[in-house]
């Protein structure tokens, strides 16, 4: 698989509706999952929240999004993240190197619940970055 990049919208407990919309907008596959789906909240009330979604509609257009936690900061308008996706590892270590130099890691890449290698970075301008390193498929 490619690497790919997408915008990763964050919202405030409303990104399954939201995602449903854009679905009924460009049509194609939705794909959801909560925070109790990977065991990542220990909070009740989170249980539900959307944790990842991912909309791929058949002309190519790519974009996910997620609620954030309630600890989270969330302030409406700065709530997107670049994200890159794919198998290449070499790659995508390269990018998320690059992208930390002069910038802040969040997330070091390691093994993420869902199983893949994920990490984040905030760029030296102020650019989230999210990279997710899925296994190479055989």
């Amino acid at each position: 698989m490619q690497s790919r990049l997408n915008p990763y919208l964050n919202f405030r407990d409303s990104a399954r509706q939201a995602m449903a919309f854009y679905q009924t907008v460009f049509g194609g596959k939705l794909a959801m999952n909560t925070f109790k789906d990977f065991g990542v909240s220990q909070d009740p009330a989170e249980a539900n929240k959307i944790m990842h979604s991912m909309l791929e509609a058949e002309n190519g257009i790519v974009f996910m999004a997620a609620d954030t936690l309630n600890s989270w900061p969330y302030s409406q308008g700065t709530d997107m993240h670049m994200s890159l996706s794919g198998d290449n590892e070499a790659e995508l270590r390269g990018y998320f190197e690059k992208l930390s130099q002069g910038g802040t890691i969040v997330q070091p890449l390691m093994q993420a619940p869902w199983g893949d290698i994920f990490g984040a970075v905030n760029d030296q301008f102020g650019v989230k970055w999210m990279v997710n390193i899925s296994p190479a498929k055989a």
